[in-house]
């Protein structure tokens, strides 16, 4: 039957309308500092030393403009959330609001591992977008993307929730959100809202070969970007916290050996000497099934959680052991600050664990006990070696390593180094010369 010509159409515009003065532009400069190509001779601390080059004389600093996006959440005290790549490197911010109106912009706190930031205006006219509860949200359900691709202020795309709870994106916290509404470079820290106009994610990243938008795009939950945002608020950043547990996620072959109704869980293979889960007695093979009440899936879903913690806070641990439930507590520790152990050449002074990890920047793994290579330089020794972003080194020479420290003693003196590799759900062994 054809719809009466008097009958008003479904359309999207009133909440369009509603919220889109929520969402601003988000224009930064900055300098960064960049090696260019350079002599050879000069990587060599003897030729520095001898020739008296001073430190960092391969470098130099390159002005830059970036723009992106942003989301108005509490309008009163002016408070904008966007991602924190946006922002990047910024010495100068300018909000642009829908009317076009240039306001500057201090950064309150900033996220990197999370990719939330937290900016501040002064403005008296400000509208603000309301939080939905993203841990709601179902495949299907509809969603609006609303940010300044390329640019182009307000630009509004609309699409489904098409996965959630994704990873393996970033090196940090990821508990995605996918959508195949539209998101390109510049949507980076705009808004998702549902059909509510409520705030559901951020938009954050887009998956491609060509930069351009192919359908996949990802946003940070709201629920996780709001815990975030309170913390940098009130602390001007995220401290987080330990639990000192190596974990794998529970497959299907995982239960079936362990007898468990599903393959759902956090399993642990090692507990970290001193740490908080061994003061509380976890064990290795014990599955990790819920923190605070709150369902743990996977392994994903145990390191967010934990993440977000505060140091010191008490959180009860459902687990099952042998085949029966038990609950712990455990009180959450300090994560160890992250250190590197990339050798910068411009820098003769600069520590070296082992030669065969050159080019690799390591950390101490959040949450799960190890070192975390954030990333490998391409041709560098750790790089020929096999090491690629995202393992864990948990053994090095058949030592327990649970941080950058316990990987150091275990280097010191030795010319060849055999480290033991957690990537992804398999391990393996990895010799350095």
């Amino acid at each position: 039957m054809a719809q009466s010509a008097s009958s008003p159409l479904p359309s999207l515009a009133p909440m369009i309308k509603r919220v889109s003065p929520a969402v601003v532009n988000i224009a930064t400069r900055g300098t960064i500092k960049q090696r260019g190509p350079q002599n050879p001779l000069l990587d060599d601390p003897f030729f520095r030393r001898f020739f008296d080059v001073p430190p960092g004389g391969g470098t130099r600093e390159r002005q830059f403009q970036s723009a992106g996006s942003g989301v108005i959440i509490d309008a009163k005290r002016g408070y904008v959330l966007t991602n924190a790549h946006v922002i990047e490197n910024a010495s100068e911010i300018t909000v642009t609001l829908q009317d076009g109106t240039d306001i500057k912009a201090e950064v309150i706190g900033s996220d990197a591992p999370s990719d939330v930031a937290v900016l501040k205006v002064e403005h008296d006219r400000l509208v603000q977008l309301s939080f939905g509860d993203s841990s709601r949200l179902e495949v299907g359900d509809y969603v609006v993307a609303i940010g300044n691709p390329f640019g182009l202020q307000h630009t509004v795309t609309q699409g489904i929730v098409s996965g959630l709870s994704r990873s393996g994106i970033t090196d940090g916290y990821e508990d995605f959100i996918q959508t195949d509404a539209s998101i390109n470079p510049g949507n980076s820290g705009g808004a998702l809202v549902n059909l509510r106009g409520e705030l559901v994610g951020i938009n954050t990243a887009i998956l491609s070969r060509s930069g351009g938008n192919i359908g996949i795009g990802f946003a940070i939950p709201a629920n996780m970007a709001k815990n975030v945002m309170e913390q940098l608020v009130k602390y001007g950043s995220v401290k987080r916290g330990l639990l000192g547990v190596s974990i794998y996620s529970v497959t299907p072959d995982i239960a079936q050996s362990l007898a468990l109704k599903d393959a759902s869980g956090a399993l642990v293979s090692e507990v970290v000497q001193g740490s908080p889960a061994d003061k509380a007695g976890i064990r290795p093979g014990d599955v990790i099934t819920s923190l605070n009440n709150q369902s743990v899936k996977s392994s994903t879903d145990l390191q967010n959680a934990i993440g977000l913690l505060r140091v010191g806070e008490t959180v009860d641990v459902g687990i099952i052991r042998d085949g029966k439930p038990r609950k712990v507590t455990a009180v959450i520790a300090e994560t160890p600050n992250e250190a590197t152990a990339r050798v910068e050449t411009e820098d003769a002074d600069a520590p070296e664990i082992h030669r065969g990890l050159v080019g690799a920047q390591l950390a101490d793994a959040p949450n799960a006990g190890g070192v975390l290579v954030r990333a490998v330089e391409a041709g560098s020794p750790a790089s020929l070696a096999g090491l690629r972003s995202n393992d864990v080194i948990v053994n090095a020479n058949r030592t327990q390593v649970g941080n950058l420290r316990h990987l150091r003693e275990a280097a010191r003196g030795a010319n060849s180094l055999v480290l033991t590799i957690r990537r992804g759900s398999t391990a393996l062994l990895i010799p350095l010369r």
